[in-house]
């Protein structure tokens, strides 16, 4: 039977991009409101408080094209978004949660409000944890900014993403290859891992994904590949322990002898402080006399003569002329 789904398309020309998301129009909301409401509350630290009040009336205005209503609340510090009849998109109480998420961690709002284009997502990544001491934490936090925010701009500019570095956080906005990147860059600084070796890579897969031939193959020979070095070269340990399969005897080892058991045997227990003073002397006096022994003889050492090897020089017979005689 021949084939019936291989049939001509009039339809499907190449000029269509298939990938491509449509925008969500309310048109495509089939099913009419909502039946409940959806609501999200964040909480903002104080000093956003004048910031939040000046920009709200923009947030507003973004915010009721996608039938949204936002309420701020200056007395309690909390921000407030829920879903009205006006709603035709289900996923824009999402965004509008992840707007006031953005605005509470000092992301500035024209930034903040392309959170609610289709092909922006957010990511806060909590970094506080990932550190217990807080000396190597402000340390580690600094790299990811570099000297002058060198570091985070020119990871900005490889990832396509807005990151922003606050307090315990790090917030990140762009696209969701770019976040998965800043995640892993993050991560890695905040285990001792620099930047710098993941903003070359990046470099690098850039650079060849300018390259068609390359398209399809593996990038492994091309990316550097960082060995681990130890810090210690030492190999042995300084105290070597005897770690080999002892008997088992259920008696517990002999106590050690105490010094007052130790002079007890020695007989020096009943000697008083000047006899014990005398005889340490005398024991000092003894050892002294045999290094200065010692050393004398080291030292006449250098003026005994070496024994001559071989036997006594033959004595050369003088050549006497023939006109003498």
């Amino acid at each position: 039977m021949p084939s019936t789904h291989k049939k001509d398309k009039p339809w499907d020309t190449d000029d269509i991009d298939k990938w491509k998301v449509e925008p969500f129009k309310p048109s495509d909301n089939a099913g009419g409101t909502f039946a409940e409401e959806s609501s999200f509350a964040v909480l903002f630290p104080k000093y956003r408080e004048v910031y939040l009040k000046q920009a709200w009336p923009g947030v507003t205005k973004a915010l009721q094209q996608h039938g949204i209503a936002c309420t701020l609340d200056l007395v309690e510090g909390c921000m407030t978004v829920k879903t009205t009849r006006k709603t035709f998109d289900p996923a824009a109480i999402l965004k509008a949660r992840d707007l006031v998420k953005l605005l509470a961690r000092s992301v500035p709002a024209p930034q903040a409000l392309r959170i609610l284009q289709d092909d922006v997502a957010c990511d806060i990544i909590k970094v506080r944890n990932l550190v217990r001491n807080k000396d190597k934490f402000i340390k580690r936090r600094q790299r990811i900014l570099g000297p002058g925010g060198q570091t985070l701009k020119a990871l900005e500019l490889l990832t396509q993403t807005y990151i922003l570095v606050q307090g315990n956080t790090v917030s990140a906005l762009g696209p969701y290859k770019g976040l998965k990147e800043v995640r892993r860059v993050v991560e890695d600084c905040m285990a001792n891992v620099h930047p710098i070796y993941q903003i070359k890579e990046l470099m690098i897969k850039r650079e060849l994904a300018k390259d068609p031939e390359l398209a399809h193959e593996n990038w492994e020979r091309f990316l550097p590949n960082y060995k681990k070095r130890s810090l210690s070269k030492r190999i042995v340990p300084y105290k070597v322990t005897d770690k080999s399969k002892k008997v088992y005897t259920p008696f517990p080892p002999p106590q050690e002898k105490s010094k007052v058991d130790l002079q007890i045997e020695a007989g020096e227990y009943h000697i008083g402080k000047e006899a014990k003073k005398r005889i340490a002397q005398e024991e000092r006096m003894e050892k002294q006399k045999v290094k200065q022994e010692e050393k004398k003889r080291q030292r006449e050492q250098d003026f005994i003569a070496p024994e001559e090897n071989g036997a006594e020089r033959k004595k050369k017979k003088r050549k006497t002329k023939v006109g003498e005689e």
